[in-house]
């Protein structure tokens, strides 16, 4: 194997960020020499777009590669753009043969939908998706998040995604950015400058939903999250009719008024034949350094919504019961979710219990759901 070779090797293996592929299989290396009395490498790559905001890492990332060879000294890189016809060829090849505006997580999917509802606002619903999505993927799984609260989108703050970041547009393929480890969509990476209202109705709100799950290419996921928006409304319905076959997290607080509002976003689900697989009681009990319990709303609901949404033969298990936390909600203002560090926490520690249990309940046969509970 020549000196070139050995660069090309290394520089295949680059991983692309946003594809989350090496760049050699997607056909984005070009040519490489190398000067064997100077040992210098010269690299040639092409990026899928103008202005591609991996470009700086992937650029990184392939210098790094190709000075690692041994005998390697100096390297220099050569970054262009990928032609309309070979920007083509990459999003035939990304399909796989699915056609394009494509609904991929449909029953035969492999991917795992769980849609994180609740009945009210206010319980902590966004928060607890977005550390659970961050803690499976901590699980070694692919995660995708859609931000299905589109009134009230809280997402990308929660992952510290900034302000004005899109997705990536490659010809007709979106491709959602990149948080923690967690591919995630949002409609509040489409809002203009000066935007921080969606008023919309009925037939956008389905039209939002749907594109988000057909045009945003997410690869090949283990699981997709959908942080639901609180309540039954247009969104729930329209998820219901698109992804009849989900399942579902019921969010809820220990008091009883939020409690009895969880339990009607549970039976909503239930009517378009989704399957509820637990409750999670967030903002539960929590206890001072003196050993002091301190319940503030309460206790119970969690138990009380799971016992309520339970069937003779389909027992409805409480999965978690979060203590009330200001770490996780530091973390949630920060964009710098909890889960993701070495915290103590005890509500992180449960998100990331909860994460472990769902993984090893994905592992089962047939994908069918296993009994479990923490707290």
């Amino acid at each position: 194997m020549t000196a070139a070779d050995r660069v090309r090797s290394a520089v295949a293996a680059v991983t692309d960020p946003e594809l989350r592929r090496p760049i050699g299989e997607l056909d984005m290396v070009r040519e490489i020499s190398v000067d064997g009395d100077r040992a210098r490498a010269r690299v040639g790559i092409v990026l899928t777009i103008v202005g591609c905001p991996a470009a700086a890492r992937i650029e990184a990332d392939v210098r790094g590669a190709a000075a690692s060879v041994p005998g390697i000294a100096e390297v220099e890189v050569e970054v262009g753009v990928m032609t309309p016809a070979e920007r083509k060829a990459l999003t035939e090849k990304l399909r796989a043969g699915r056609p394009a505006r494509h609904m991929p997580f449909g029953p035969d999917s492999l991917t795992r939908v769980i849609l994180v509802s609740s009945g009210k606002g206010g319980v902590g619903k966004s928060t607890v998706t977005a550390n659970l999505a961050v803690a499976l993927a901590d699980q070694g799984l692919s995660v995708g998040l859609v931000d299905a609260d589109v009134h009230g989108f809280s997402i990308p703050g929660l992952l510290g995604i900034p302000a004005g970041t899109q997705p990536t547009r490659i010809d007709d393929l979106m491709l959602p950015p990149v948080a923690h480890g967690v591919k995630t969509i949002s409609i509040g990476m489409f809002l203009r400058d000066g935007e921080s209202v969606v008023a919309w109705r009925g037939p956008m709100l389905h039209r939002t939903v749907s594109q988000f799950l057909t045009d945003v290419f997410f690869g090949d996921l283990d699981v997709l999250l959908i942080d639901m928006p609180p309540g039954t409304g247009d969104i729930a319905i329209s998820i219901g009719q698109l992804l009849p076959h989900a399942e579902v997290l019921v969010v809820t607080t220990p008091q009883t008024a939020a409690a009895e509002v969880a339990i009607r976003s549970g039976l909503v689900a239930r009517q378009t034949g989704q399957r509820v697989i637990g409750v999670i009681e967030n903002m539960a009990a929590y206890t001072l350094p003196d050993g002091t319990l301190i319940d503030l709303f309460g206790s119970g609901g969690g138990a009380a919504v799971a016992e309520a949404l339970s069937e003779p033969g389909a027992a409805v298990p409480l999965l978690a019961s979060i203590p009330l936390s200001p770490a996780l909600r530091q973390g949630g203002d920060a964009g710098e979710p909890i889960v993701g560090g070495g915290t103590t926490d005890a509500a992180a520690a449960t998100i990331r219990e909860l994460a472990a249990a769902l993984a090893r309940q994905g592992r089962g046969l047939s994908g069918r759901s296993l009994p479990m509970s923490i707290g």
